[in-house]
């Protein structure tokens, strides 16, 4: 039952119940709803809302700034509270109670659906805000309450409910605007009556953008929350709860929107397809789909005719089918209105392929992507071919085509000028017209017009997606294969389509079906689509002589400017994966792999003297807050030019720290050292002063950085003790440096090194820390007994979470209970879980600056290792910028002012790793009419971009990309896209699935890569 607690605290407590009574809200209307949920009434009589009094004399500036933060907070709720009593009292209300009705009571609750339960949740809320903002300038805290309101199950219910029926309402607004005209004189007459003239869906999305609004305004609140402020910890979990409520909401979206797609495509095919059976089999699932333009060329290059197509990517297969709407205009141009409504299905489905079969295909790299000589392409949608004998059939120009020869016949054209002007340059007279100032004028010009031609290739290429389709054989029995382009919206959604396209094939494995588990109350196992996918499995080591052990792993970024547009799409994280191990008693051995390509490819093997047991990846110095010191102008003689330049450090078994250049730079050996005591170097991390090193007897080595960038291995390291048993693991933070011995962490100042405190991470003094993590305001560890993780909070060292692993292996493999953690990464909110059974698990955490709580059941992979997994890394390279910027918006740029904007857009750091609560809401561009906006357009306009949605765009969509499924132009070049994979190291590759319990070479180290979809 709808309860609130008497107390001044009053956490407003939401409760759900199995009643069917309609929630009254400021509506007063006494009509029986089906909602689940029992009604309670709140009076601004009793509970004035939230009133911020005078500010007090002698805040500090930072008290200030909260205090204007939270009255942002109080303000911002006032407003949304009232809009939702807008929507109940001013539109609701009059159509239910309208004769004769211009929308049915049944129309009505499908539009204003779950509006009176989220008002509600929202009442309750500002009582309980009330009382906190009363008592502000004594206590200070509202983080908890955030907790305590929006942690409940029925907020995400109600929210989803909402959020997941939107397109349907504004499908309805729409419709019922286009055929009543006494609807759209009621809602233009109520919107002219308003203060602010927001039109009715300028309200209605409102409760989508309100999760990102108030996850930026705390956000900022512990921005300027000073550490060891009562408020903060509370803050930290609040945006993890929030960022968990958004994530749910988003993934429960697109289930509900991906369910719907596909029953859309299944009504537009007979009951007796195949295709129809296929889809509802539930056995399908949607990985994309999005409305393309395809275009048909003529032999010449020249455009003959585009349409928009509706493009399906299913797990298995690829769908293409005509959006079916057609209306009428009368002769003085008016809709028809009787033609509104469609006739039939929305799609008819043009054709579809297995997915196997279908080849991405870019300008200018067609030679490898068929056998030219048994395959006849034609171009779909063009007139018939000539007869196949002509020798001209492979000579299909498609648009881009076309501008790639033109650039063969201007190099062509160029080597004969250069040599021309050689001649010239023999001449004994002189000749108007015919000199060396003439010919190279030739050469110059023809380079501009090579340039401008590349530049228009690779324009082409990155919104145009060409796929070769199988086709009928034709009368000789060559296959006949078919070019079908499409032009995407944008440099974005081409990316998008070429790396779901290269995944799903991968995804289509073996091995990927299933890939991974879900143990769920249901039982089912479907992973969710953006799962990671095993893209290969590999040896570790070229070299078969020896047996080696794994020990460690890093990637080396590498931005390579050859790989073409799709190349970026498909190809691992660029760059080099450093890989060591070593032989028990005898030498070690580093391999280095290249990624610039789909499948890692060996690119150097050398031998070190002993066993590599760990490695660290320092980026350029420059590039990490540098310290003045290395930015010395003079060079030095004996310091190697490449010092500044990225490096890997080796910890070896003989106690040598050993430093190479990277792979572009001949990964020469910088420098070696020994540790003090020639002790085994167990961990190494580096701080932009210091490289530390994890010593056998309890120490850490602290190596200064010397004048050239590179560390200072002439003077002794400063010893730093830490216990008595072996330093397992190091953490650098922000200021400080966590080190373990045994069960206990020692907290040091990673400037003055000395030690700030010592705490007990594991009851059980045998259960040493071997692996910490940090992600947003906490760390995780893992032991060496038991098969427990726990979370510590970075800034009160507060025991905040334990999870026990061996609870998700024996879904793969049951009865075994002594499981240990032997490797441990987080990566773009996954926390990655290596076992010593060679199973490796993955558990949901938030991204943001909050805490980094494990929210969900997670999934446990079912390719794993023979033996443990030794280590887990991740390799991640960021696109060029350039690369996702289309053409127009590269002619804007710099042109486009943005307006004054209320909430401000976040600042660029926030937005790299902000939620962006992306509903992809399904479009209602296909019904004819003015699109959805917040305010109404100027007339022959798009809506202006104004104050009031301003914050749609920042935060969530912009409001067109709701009604048009076309992403916002704005957006596109301020993202960030990381390309990202997940290695693993350990003995043997092991497929736990239960119908094939495959084991493959067990003795041999063997590295497991998954690769992650482009998160676009």
């Amino acid at each position: 039952m709808w309860k609130k607690r008497p107390s001044l605290h009053g956490d407003a407590a939401l409760a759900h119940s199995p009643s069917s009574s309609s929630a009254a809200s400021a509506s007063g209307d006494s009509e029986e709803e089906d909602t689940g949920f029992l009604e309670v009434t709140v009076s601004d009589m009793k509970h004035p809302p939230p009133e911020l009094g005078p500010m007090p004399e002698g805040l500090s500036p930072q008290q200030v700034v909260r205090r204007h933060i939270l009255g942002s907070i109080v303000q911002s709720e006032r407003s949304y509270v009232d809009s939702l009593k807008r929507i109940l009292q001013d539109y609701r209300n009059p159509l239910m109670e309208m004769e004769p009705k211009v929308l049915s009571a049944r129309k009505c609750q499908v539009v204003f659906f779950r509006l009176k339960e989220i008002l509600q949740c929202h009442s309750m809320f500002q009582i309980a805000l009330a009382s906190r903002v009363a008592e502000w300038d004594s206590a200070e805290k509202i983080g908890d309450l955030f907790v305590a309101s929006f942690s409940k199950s029925m907020v995400l219910d109600v929210y989803s409910d909402y959020v997941n029926n939107f397109t349907t309402a504004m499908s309805l607004i729409k419709k019922a605007c286009l055929t009543k005209p006494a609807f759209l004189d009621f809602l233009k007459k109520r919107q002219m009556a308003s203060a602010d003239r927001v039109t009715l869906y300028g309200l209605m999305v409102k409760p989508i953008q309100r999760f990102p609004q108030f996850i930026l305004l705390l956000q900022d609140m512990l921005k300027n929350t000073p550490k060891g402020h009562a408020d903060r910890l509370s803050l930290q979990l609040a945006l993890t709860e929030l960022e968990t409520l958004a994530e749910k909401l988003n993934e429960q979206k697109r289930l509900a929107d991906q369910v719907a797609e596909i029953q859309q495509l299944s009504k537009s095919m007979s009951d007796r397809s195949s295709l129809n059976k296929l889809l509802s089999s539930g056995q399908r699932q949607l990985l994309l789909c999005e409305t393309l333009t395809e275009t048909v060329y003529g032999d010449r290059g020249q455009l003959i005719k585009s349409k928009e197509r509706k493009v399906f990517l299913l797990n298995d297969m690829l769908v293409c089918a005509n959006i079916n709407f057609k209306y009428v205009l009368t002769p003085e141009g008016q809709l028809e209105i009787s033609s509104l409504v469609p006739l039939g299905p929305k799609y008819v489905v043009k054709w579809s392929t297995a997915l196997p079969q279908v080849q991405v295909v870019e300008v200018g790299q067609e030679s490898g992507a068929y056998d030219k000589d048994n395959v006849v392409i034609h171009n779909a949608g063009a007139k018939k071919h000539a007869p196949a004998g002509q020798s001209s059939h492979n000579k299909v120009y498609l648009g881009p085509p076309r501008l790639f020869q033109e650039l063969q016949d201007l190099q062509k054209d160029l080597a004969v000028v250069e040599q021309i002007t050689l001649l010239i340059s023999t001449l004994h007279g002189t000749y108007q017209n015919l000199n060396m100032t003439v010919a190279q004028d030739w050469c110059l010009a023809l380079q501009r017009m090579m340039k401008v031609k590349e530049e228009e290739i690779h324009s082409a290429n990155k919104c145009r997606l060409r796929l070769l389709l199988p086709g009928k054989p034709d009368k000789s029995g060559r296959p006949i294969s078919v070019m079908v382009v499409f032009i995407t919206p944008n440099p974005l959604s081409k990316i998008s389509w070429v790396n779901r396209l290269h995944l799903a094939k991968i995804g289509l494995r073996e091995e990927n079906q299933p890939g991974w588990l879900c143990p769920d109350e249901d039982k089912k196992s479907k992973a969710p689509f953006w799962c990671p996918i095993l893209s290969c499995h590999m040896p570790a080591f070229s070299s078969k002589a020896l047996d080696l052990q794994l020990a460690a792993a890093v990637h080396n970024p590498v931005q390579s400017s050859l790989l073409g547009f799709s190349a970026v799409s498909t190809s691992l994280p660029q760059g080099y994966l450093w890989v060591g191990g070593g032989q028990e008693g005898a030498g070690g051995q580093v391999e280095i792999f290249s990624l610039n390509r789909s499948v890692p490819r060996t690119v150097k093997s050398f031998p070190v003297a002993s066993p590599v047991l760990c490695m660290e990846y320092i980026p350029e110095a420059g590039g990490e807050g540098e310290p003045t010191g290395t930015r010395d102008p003079q060079p030095t003689t004996d310091q190697p030019p490449a010092a500044p330049h990225p490096t890997v450090c080796l910890g070896l078994r003989d106690g040598s720290i050993a430093v190479y250049g990277s792979v572009d730079t001949g990964t020469q050996c910088l420098l070696t050292c020994k540790s003090p005591g020639v002790q085994p170097v167990l961990c190494l991390k580096h701080s932009p002063d210091y490289l530390f090193a994890g010593l056998q007897d309890g120490t850490v080595a602290a190596y200064p950085r010397s004048n050239g960038g590179l560390w200072d291995v002439t003077a002794q390291p400063t010893r730093l003790p830490v216990g008595t048993g072996p330093v397992r693991a190091l953490l650098t933070l922000e200021e400080t440096l966590w080190a373990s011995c045994a069960n206990q962490v020692t907290v040091l100042d990673a400037t003055s090194l000395r030690s700030q405190q010592t705490f007990e991470a594991h009851p059980d003094a045998e259960a040493s820390v071997t692996h910490m993590i940090k992600a947003g305001s906490g760390v995780w560890m893992a032991f060496s007994s038991g098969s427990s993780i726990r979370l510590f909070h970075t800034e009160t060292l507060e025991h905040l979470q334990e999870i026990n692993i061996a609870t998700r292996t024996t879904f793969v493999l049951p009865g075994q209970k002594h499981v240990r953690v032997t490797s441990l990464l987080i990566c773009q909110g996954s926390l990655w879980v290596g076992t010593d059974q060679g199973i490796i698990v993955l558990l949901p955490v938030p991204r943001l600056e909050g805490i980094p709580k494990i929210t969900g059941k997670g999934m446990v992979s079912l390719n794993g290792h023979g033996g443990p997994v030794e280590f887990l890394a991740v390799a991640l390279s960021t696109l060029a910028p350039d690369v996702l910027k289309g053409d127009q918006e590269e002619e804007e740029e710099g042109e486009e002012e943005k307006p004054a904007e209320l909430d401000g857009p976040p600042p660029r750091e926030m937005r790299k790793k902000g939620i962006l609560l992306q509903y992809r809401l399904r479009s209602t561009s296909h019904l004819p009419g003015q699109l959805l906006s917040v305010r109404d357009a100027p007339a022959g306009g798009t809506p202006a971009h104004t104050e009031e949605d301003g914050s749609i765009y920042e935060m969530a969509d912009d409001p067109d990309v709701w009604v048009r499924s076309r992403p916002c132009a704005r957006d596109s070049p301020r993202k960030e896209i990381s390309s990202v994979a997940i290695v693993s190291g350990g003995r043997g590759y092991r497929n736990f699935n239960a119908e094939s319990p495959r084991r493959g070479g067990d003795a041999d180290s063997t590295l497991l890569i998954w690769q992650v979809p482009l998160m676009l």
